[in-house]
This record gives C-alpha cells, sequence and structure tokens, in this order.
C-alpha cells in the first residue's frame, strides 16, 4: 500500500450555487481536470471526490458537489446527496457567485454545516467581474471572505495557505498504539490467514496498525495464532498482543494472564469513535431477546462467505446471546439513517474505510435516539467473556 487511504484523509466539501464555480475552483485548487465544467445547470449530479496531497499540510480529499439551486428533475435528490455528505467531512469551502450572491441559500446550509459540526470558508469567486463597490457589499454581509477567480487563478494559492491553516487547527487524527505503549516497546500481532484475507495481502485494519507502531517507534511481531506459542518462546518482555477479532478465544488461553490483550477492531473502536459509547454499548447485549431488531453497520461492500464476520459470526454470536433469532439489517458505507426507532441495537464495524468523523456523526444519531451503539470486536469480546481483559490497556487514558 503505497498511498494514504482515503479514510485516513482530511475530507473536505465544495458547496455553492449551480454555475457558482465549484468545478471549476476544485480544478484549480487540483492543477487539473478532475470535475467537469460546463455553464449547463447541473453538470455535477453526483459529488465528485479525489485524493490529493495539499502540500506541506498532507493527504486529503476534495469532494465537488452538486449545486444547491440544482433546478434539473433530478435536483432535488442531487441537492440531498450533497447535504448527506456533510455526515462524513472535516472542512468546508462555501463558494458565493460574487455577480449573484445568494444569502438564503447559504444561511439555509450553514444550518446543515452546524448540526454536522462542520467547520467552513467562504469564498467568493469572479473577483475578475466585481466591482469595488460589489466587493465592498459582499464584504458588509460575510465579514472576511477569501475573494478568487477561478478563471484567472488569482488568489488560489492564498485559498490554500488558508484552508491549510484551518485544517491544522482541526482534531489531528488520533493514534492507534502510539499513546498507549511508550518509544521502544513490543507488540505481538497475532493475523489469522482466513477465507476474508486475499492472496498477498493483510487487511486494512492490520496494514494501519503495523504503520502505526512503526511511526511511534514500537517494536512489532506478526504472527499467525498457529505459531503463537512459539512466538511468546522467542519473544521477550511483551508490552501487548493485538488480535484479530475473531481468535480472540484461542488467542486469550494462550497467552499468559497478566499479559495486556486487545483487538484490532477495539483499536480501531477508540481511534475512529468513542470508545467508552461503544463499551456502554455492550451493555445493551444483556438485554438482547427473540425478535429484536439490530442493524449492522459495514464500512464496505465485499463479497460474503461462510466466515463472513458481520453477515455469518456476529449474527450468530447475537442470536445465542438473545436465545433466538434476531431480525437483522445492514447498512453499508456512509449509508444511515436519522431515525432509528426501530432498531433495538447498532453495531458498527473497525470502520477501516470510513472516516472517523462520519462515525462521531452515527454515534451522535444513536444519542439522539436514545439507541446503544458498540462494534464487532466489542461484541466478540463480551461473547467470549474476556471483554474487561481486552479493554484494561485504555483504562487512565
Amino acid at each position: 500500500m503505497y498511498k494514504t487511504p482515503n479514510a485516513n484523509r482530511k475530507h473536505i466539501g465544495i458547496y455553492g450555487n449551480t454555475n457558482s464555480g465549484k468545478s471549476s475552483l476544485m480544478n484549480k485548487i487540483l492543477n487539473q481536470d478532475i470535475s467537469l465544467v460546463s455553464n449547463v445547470e447541473g453538470t455535477t449530479t453526483d459529488p465528485v471526490q479525489k485524493a490529493m496531497e495539499l502540500i506541506p499540510f498532507g493527504p486529503i480529499v476534495l469532494v465537488d458537489t452538486a449545486g444547491l439551486e440544482d433546478k434539473t428533475e433530478l435536483g432535488e435528490v442531487r441537492v440531498r446527496k450533497s447535504i448527506d455528505f456533510l455526515k462524513r467531512l472535516d472542512f468546508c469551502i462555501y463558494l458565493i457567485d460574487g455577480k449573484n450572491a445568494d444569502i438564503n441559500t447559504y444561511n439555509n446550509w450553514k444550518k446543515e454545516a452546524k448540526k454536522y459540526n462542520v467547520d467552513h470558508i467562504v469564498v467568493v469567486n469572479k473577483l475578475d467581474e466585481l466591482r469595488e463597490d460589489e466587493i465592498k457589499n459582499i464584504e458588509a454581509y460575510f465579514g472576511n471572505p477569501i475573494f478568487v477567480s477561478a478563471k484567472n487563478n488569482t488568489n488560489i494559492d492564498k485559498l490554500k495557505d488558508i484552508l491549510i491553516k484551518n485544517l491544522k487547527d482541526t482534531e489531528e487524527e488520533k493514534p492507534i498504539v502510539g499513546d498507549l505503549l511508550p518509544y521502544g516497546s513490543t507488540v505481538v500481532l497475532v493475523v489469522p490467514i482466513d477465507s476474508e484475507a486475499p492472496k498477498g495481502r493483510i487487511i486494512l485494519p492490520q496494514v494501519q496498525v503495523i504503520r502505526d507502531c512503526l511511526d511511534h517507534g514500537i517494536k512489532t511481531y506478526v504472527v499467525r495464532d498457529t505459531e503463537l506459542k512459539e512466538a511468546l518462546n522467542d519473544i521477550k518482555n511483551i508490552d501487548l498482543v493485538i488480535t484479530d477479532s475473531q481468535a480472540f478465544k484461542e488467542v486469550e488461553k494462550i497467552i499468559p494472564k497478566d499479559m495486556k490483550l486487545t483487538s484490532f477492531s477495539i483499536l480501531l473502536a477508540r481511534q475512529k469513535g468513542e470508545l467508552d459509547e461503544f463499551i456502554k454499548g455492550t451493555e445493551a447485549l444483556k438485554k438482547l431477546k427473540p425478535n429484536d431488531k439490530v442493524l449492522i453497520c459495514e464500512s464496505c461492500t465485499h463479497n460474503i462467505s461462510h466466515e463472513d464476520i458481520g453477515r455469518v459470526k456476529i449474527p450468530k454470536m447475537l442470536e445465542k446471546i438473545a436465545g433466538g433469532e434476531l431480525d437483522f439489517e445492514y447498512k453499508v458505507g456512509y449509508d444511515f439513517s436519522e431515525d432509528l426507532s426501530g432498531y433495538d441495537l447498532v453495531i458498527h464495524c473497525g470502520a477501516c474505510m470510513v472516516t472517523r468523523k462520519s462515525v462521531l456523526n452515527k454515534i451522535e444519531i444513536c444519542k439522539g435516539n436514545d439507541k446503544a451503539i458498540t462494534n464487532y470486536g466489542m461484541v466478540i469480546a463480551y461473547f467470549t467473556g474476556i471483554l474487561e481483559r481486552s479493554i484494561e490497556i485504555f483504562k487512565g487514558l
């Protein structure tokens, strides 16, 4: 893997009215023609995403959205999709057409952005066409917007500098292991190889943990569960064992009782969401009963096998806990409902393929609906009776 996964990049949305110049601005920021530019209304139909390096900040994803005043036949659907994207964004650029400053649409959008705790900057396009009095009138309302000309490439570098400054002020990405253990610590990663692991590769959460350990000077040993006993004899002074959740039970039996243990999924639950909220969500497992409805959130689409964790293994565990059949429903990627009244429990995957912002928004929606939410690793740890041991390392943080 040579590129930063999109889930680990800051996501910046570009919003504004139809033909305000959003696609042109995105192309100027990227220095390439990614978004289709046209004078025809509704050219951008679905949000267009492009990963890039914003030097010197780092990896980001720019999202060009459909015009908020889209008057085409499918305009309402397109605008709703664009607004839904706010749930996964870290920051926004709101682009104003300097020759047609639509204040009402901006104010309505700003309420939606505030709902999902997304900060933004106001950028005014078409500086090359604006008179001095028009600039003053726009400044009088928007305070201190950034004036640019996407057509003439005016102030694009200035916009990038201001964007970088704002991104640096946003929440920094949490380490996965780096803040749990000091430099020079020793970690053993237990990585079972089964049909879910493509030949020649290991899955993304395992890659991310290895990289985080390297970044923080933590010595890492990677073994299969079948070689774990031998590895424990070879490796001295092990500070933490991290296992695939599905091998929890076997690994817990092998390692000494005083050795710290957790899973990739639980580590990602802390990095991508709120660990305390997921721990609290495990209390709802005790109350599960037959016919309850469970919503399972998966980060990505994938081929489903007899070993699939979200479609096969987790449901079997939950039905054993409940003592009967349950009603399961699935949401994939960023898809999520504001109304959770029909569900008794929400369970999220490790979230390696989605942004932290999207997981936090799902947690907030669950809180607003008074619904418990937890994740795969927590469920497996609870089911195998080692939940307390698997979260011991996080206590006191």
